[in-house]
């Protein structure tokens, strides 16, 4: 299999945008989101809430009770990685997440290019709390990024970086969606679909269990990994991940994509300034104009 051609990338400036997540217990996690993240209500729509800071989404609590939680072995979400833009604001959110639900906090990792904290929300929707290194100290095999997953103990990050300033501005501290992990069936699967159709750049790979992809040389902006759900096929409609949306600079980035999608034999709905599929897992992705 062969990358795909330069003219058929996915844009530089592409960011991730919203992850929406579909919600049994509205009140249970609007509590976690608002009060363990540091998260306030941006927007509402239709009964869901749009938590995120400074005006800006991150994540879209959607009402859908009467669905289950997935299975773990089930396609879905691994986890929505948010990024923060320093090492005091971080740690800032980490205290809040870990002092409003301990239980939550399942672990923490250098990766080399970044520094993460990973947690659970009473759903079960994993989520990761992350700093990147500055990139100029990052380093590449070719066009492959080096990373690892070393200890990193959570009480001297938090001696090290936490401070009353932070603690007393977190809300009015930046935060994005750097990027979203998914869960899949297979990884050549998930490569032909996310690198070879829809114009992501290999960054990375995991012993043939995990892909790492991205535009723009960011170390990436998704991932795909088969640790708890190696074989899994087309997922049904569960409580869990809703849709991911994948922001581009402009409505020419959305009908060159369109394009590709259809000459894959791919059905999509595009509407001009946005574009609405899914993978080969049923994992819904919409890409918009920013």
């Amino acid at each position: 299999m062969t990358a795909a051609s330069n003219q058929d990338l996915l844009p530089a400036e592409l960011t991730m945008g919203t992850v929406m997540l579909k919600v049994g217990d509205m009140k249970l996690m609007s509590g976690y989101y608002q009060n363990a993240l540091g998260l306030d209500v941006v927007a509402e729509q239709d009964g869901g809430l749009y938590y995120g800071r400074l005006g800006k989404p991150l994540v879209h609590l959607a009402p859908a009770a009467g669905l289950q939680i997935p299975g773990r072995r089930e396609a879905g979400l691994f986890h929505t990685a948010l990024l923060f833009e320093d090492r005091a604001a971080l740690a800032a959110t980490i205290a809040t997440a870990a002092q409003y639900e301990p239980r939550a906090f399942v672990g923490s990792a250098d990766h080399l290019v970044s520094e993460a904290f990973y947690f659970t929300d009473p759903e079960g929707n994993g989520i990761e709390l992350y700093y990147d290194k500055p990139r100029e100290g990052w380093e590449w095999n070719g066009s492959t990024v080096v990373m690892d997953s070393l200890p990193l103990a959570p009480q001297r990050y938090l001696q090290d970086h936490l401070n009353e300033e932070a603690v007393a501005s977190q809300r009015a501290a930046a935060a994005g969606v750097g990027h979203v992990h998914l869960q899949v069936g297979d990884v050549q699967t998930a490569q032909d679909f996310y690198v070879s159709t829809l114009g992501f750049e290999r960054t990375a790979g995991w012993h043939g269990q995990a892909l790492f992809v991205s535009a723009g040389g960011y170390h990436h902006h998704m991932a795909m990994n088969v640790w708890n759900s190696r074989g899994a096929g087309p997922r049904r409609d569960t409580l869990g991940l809703g849709e991911v949306v994948i922001e581009v600079p402009s409505g020419d980035d959305v009908g060159a994509l369109a394009d590709r999608l259809k000459v894959a034999g791919i059905e999509s709905h595009h509407t001009g300034q946005e574009l609405r599929f899914e993978d080969p897992w049923r994992n819904r992705l919409r890409v918009a104009v920013r």
